[in-house]
């Protein structure tokens, strides 16, 4: 994802207050966590196995440099295992299991999929082709949505900052063209700025719930299901809960923007011009965009075999399960990324779709920080301190039906991603939803779903996620106004998160 990262660091800015408040937090967090592995590991548990206690001291610290980004988040995530090992918390082979759980590879195959589209620009073309279409035209309410939309289709396979990085651009470029085309006021075009700007990173964010590959705190709860209550969540299954949330998040955001920002304005045209002009530049459709296009689509087909399956009827066939044992979602994610490195983009030059040196660029951070999470997850259960915790947190709650946990915990988890990365949010808050809701003795699913789902969900500040720190770098987005645009989609992705999966519950139960 090299150009990907490159325009992230490009755009990507705090203002000198914001940058003084990180400066501080990552100080805070380099004698807080410290502070806090001693005291907890020297604090008495007598209740607590010394496994479990030792493992207290390390996820406190953790959390900790989470929160307060302290070191980088894929060091700390390296960190917890390590300790793990060093504390005789659990041997090195255990400890280190995670990192080769097959929900590991399941993200490398999917980041090198991304990347590839990054490198033959077919992502642009997408983007361009959706803008271009007539129907779109120049009407700013259909600009906003056709954008919007294609912001959301984007992130259902590759990650929200990635998209923003993409769209971003491409959005400031509009703006400035209907600005420039008359026939419009300044406030007109602020206003629509603004929605550009806000839809750019709300619908990257939102779209990124629709598929298990689509943001990293789905595979983590999806993992964490797996490794702990052995409930597996195929990929066509998790479409069914995501793909309903996220048409009604995206439903929600067109008209919420239509009636505050965008309705009445009075823009210049341009638009349509753009996107056409900007297609027309990117020629005919290459040989490595078309390589990359069969790659991309025969992964998917391969993800959504065994749903379509069942749908049939022939879900229990001896060819379905053969086929479930034989190509699960990491295998079909790492089939795909292999035929781009044997798909020719010139044969005689010995070219193919992808190099090796290209396919390393893929963001190694968020692997190990999933890995690391997973791993700590892992060991909260092994060693017995998820069920001490979870008795602990229970026993303290009025309320332990399956609705209460699972707005409890959606709710925790869309305020700390308010404060951390919403992969580490998902680390944090999914073992303990899990923990809580079987000390409470009710299924564990839906809270771990809610806390998965709203770890997505963090749109009030810029260092909430790296989708806002980009677009507020745009100067056409302020702080005020992402925090008040932002609590009220905050709101909605609660009430339809947990909505939808206590439904599921019901539907299930």
């Amino acid at each position: 994802m090299r150009r990907s990262h490159e325009a992230t660091a490009a755009i990507e800015s705090y203002s000198p207050a914001e940058e003084r408040f990180n400066r501080r937090r990552r100080s805070a967090g380099l004698i807080v966590a410290p502070a806090l592995f001693l005291a907890v590991l020297l604090w008495p548990m007598p209740g607590l196995p010394p496994q479990a206690h030792r493992l207290a001291a390390i996820m406190a610290m953790v959390v900790a440099l989470w929160i307060t980004e302290a070191l980088p988040m894929a060091v700390t995530a390296l960190l917890g295992p390590v300790l793990a090992v060093v504390l005789r918390v659990a041997p090195a082979r255990e400890a280190f299991s995670a990192f080769a759980d097959p929900i590991i590879f399941l993200f490398i195959g999917s980041f090198i999929l991304a990347e590839a589209m990054f490198v033959h620009g077919l992502d642009r073309r997408v983007a361009f082709t959706a803008l271009s279409m007539r129907m779109v035209g120049t009407r700013p309410a259909r600009v906003l949505v056709a954008y919007g939309a294609v912001s959301v289709l984007v992130s259902m396979w590759i990650s929200n900052t990635a998209t923003t990085a993409m769209m971003f651009p491409i959005g400031l470029s509009i703006v400035a063209h209907l600005g420039a085309g008359g026939g419009g006021n300044a406030k007109d075009v602020e206003r629509f700025a603004l929605a550009m700007m806000l839809m750019t990173s709300f619908a990257a964010s939102v779209g990124g719930v629709g598929t298990p590959v689509g943001t990293p705190p789905n595979l983590i709860g999806i993992g964490m299901l797996e490794r702990t209550l052995g409930i597996r969540i195929p990929f066509f299954q998790w479409m069914l809960l995501g793909i309903p949330i996220v048409v009604v998040l995206f439903a929600f955001l067109a008209l919420y923007f239509h009636l505050t920002c965008v309705r009445g304005a009075r823009i210049g045209e341009g638009s349509a011009t753009l996107a056409q002009d900007e297609l027309q530049k990117l020629g005919p459709m290459s040989a490595g965009q078309r390589n990359v296009l069969f790659a991309f689509g025969l992964t998917v087909a391969l993800w959504l075999l065994p749903g379509v399956l069942a749908i049939t009827g022939a879900g229990q066939s001896a060819f379905a399960k053969a086929y479930e044992a034989a190509v699960p979602e990491s295998v079909a994610a790492i089939v795909g990324a292999i035929f781009l490195f044997v798909l020719p983009v010139d044969w005689r030059g010995r070219r193919f779709t992808l190099t090796w040196d290209e396919a390393v660029r893929i963001d190694w951070g968020i692997i190990l920080l999933f890995g690391g999470g997973l791993a700590l997850g892992t060991l909260t259960f092994s060693t017995g301190l998820a069920e001490s915790m979870g008795k602990g947190v229970a026993s303290w709650l009025p309320s332990q039906t399956p609705l209460a946990l699972t707005i409890l915990f959606t709710g925790f988890a869309i305020v700390m991603s308010e404060a951390a990365s919403n992969t580490a949010s998902a680390n944090m808050i999914v073992p303990v939803a899990i923990a809580v809701a079987q000390a409470a003795g009710v299924r564990a699913i839906e809270p771990a779903l809610g806390a998965t789902l709203g770890a997505s969900m963090g749109f009030m500040m810029p260092i909430s996620t790296p989708p806002n720190a980009i677009i507020y770098s745009s100067g056409h987005v302020p702080i005020t106004a992402m925090m008040r645009h932002g609590i009220v989609l905050d709101v909605a992705g609660f009430v339809v998160i947990v909505t939808v999966v206590t439904l599921l519950g019901w539907i299930v139960g």
